[in-house]
């Protein structure tokens, strides 16, 4: 990947925000599944033998057998499920072009008015948990077009097959037990629990596993439903980036200009070597003063302010930013920059 790109974005597999490959592949990928799906790894046991292995385990869990029974008789691979997953194309998109197409004038407009409209519930929310209620309005936004779509693919169904499939079986498995475990707890009924292909599930798209770490029950209802009520969906998005660092102390980060002459930068802020696909993509933290020092400015011209926080660069196309400790928090919630900086832009366009 040339080294300007290094904020384009591989869209996760987990997100409602995945692109579909094109129409060519999956009319192939549909032709080589109509006689039957087949398993992605060689030798693998039929899907009604593997699905017992399951039922075992569950029961070691403590699931109920009636809940298991309830989840998993009947249950068959979903061919679209398996086109999905093998299909996925590795799309990348500029971070200048992925801003241009989420952050749309529809959105913005459409994201202001469901700001204002829930913005005395987000102003409770972001008391709770200290997190700024544009940041998680935005979130929900982003992930669920402002809660219009949250996934129709019956959850069970979609994890057992990706499971039993083979690509990321122990991953899948995992969230296909955990899946379990919450119509066991009697968090949602069997009937609702439903979701994206890839087992996302609800308006903040958790995967089962960050359900019952993080789900929360703001209404009081005695139930943690991501799905239909808006004091937990916010809630529950918040206590997220909550838990994964974010502390409030400063906004997410800026849009800068870069000087024309880089060396000094590359030498001084050299790319970090750890942590996932996003923060390998982005430099070292270094002062906002020293970044002020190498000539990075605010896109009018203007000098950065006088805070003493550390930032990282992340560089576009034609767009650039230097992102605060917070943001860690947002790439938590989708390890890729596009996605992460877009949050914080539509953030700061709900508050101007």
């Amino acid at each position: 990947m040339p080294a300007r790109l290094l904020a384009a974005v591989l869209l996760l597999v987990a997100s409602p925000l995945t692109l579909l490959a094109g129409t060519q592949d999956a009319a192939d990928a549909d032709a080589a599944l109509a006689a039957g799906v087949e398993p992605a790894t060689p030798g693998r046991p039929a899907f009604d033998e593997w699905l017992e292995g399951v039922r075992a385990e569950a029961l070691e869990r403590g699931i109920a057998a009636a809940t298991i029974d309830a989840a998993l008789s009947g249950l068959e691979p979903q061919p679209m499920v398996v086109r999905r997953d093998r299909t996925q194309a590795e799309f990348t998109l500029t971070l200048d072009g992925y801003i241009r197409r989420r952050l749309s004038r529809l959105m913005v407009r459409d994201a202001r008015r469901a700001y204002a409209r829930e913005r005395a519930l987000l102003a409770r929310v972001s008391r709770a948990y200290g997190v700024p209620g544009a940041i998680i309005a935005s979130v929900w936004a982003l992930e669920s077009n402002l809660g219009r779509f949250s996934g129709v693919r019956p959850t069970i169904q979609a994890l057992a097959t990706l499971a039993w499939d083979g690509r990321r079986e122990a991953f899948f498995r995992r969230e296909l037990l955990n899946a379990l475990t919450i119509v066991d707890r009697g968090d949602i009924d069997l009937a609702s629990l439903k979701g994206s292909w890839a087992g996302a599930m609800g308006q903040p798209q958790f995967m089962p596993s960050s359900y019952l770490r993080f789900a929360q029950d703001f209404d009081g209802d005695g139930r943690k439903d991501i799905w239909r009520s808006r004091p937990d969906v916010f809630a529950s998005i918040a206590f997220y980036l909550k838990e994964n660092g974010w502390s409030g102390r400063y906004r997410w980060g800026r849009e800068v200009r870069l000087p024309s002459d880089m060396s000094a930068i590359s030498r001084a802020a050299p790319l970090r070597v750890e942590g996932c696909s996003a923060q390998r993509g982005m430099t070292i933290p270094l002062p906002l003063a020293r970044w002020r020092a190498l000539g990075v400015r605010q896109p009018g011209g203007a000098g950065l302010p006088a805070a003493s926080v550390e930032a990282s660069l992340v560089r576009g196309e034609t767009r650039h930013f230097l992102v605060y400790p917070d943001y860690e928090a947002l790439l938590a919630y989708n390890c890729a920059h596009a996605y992460a900086i877009s949050v914080g832009l539509l953030a700061d366009r709900l508050t101007p």
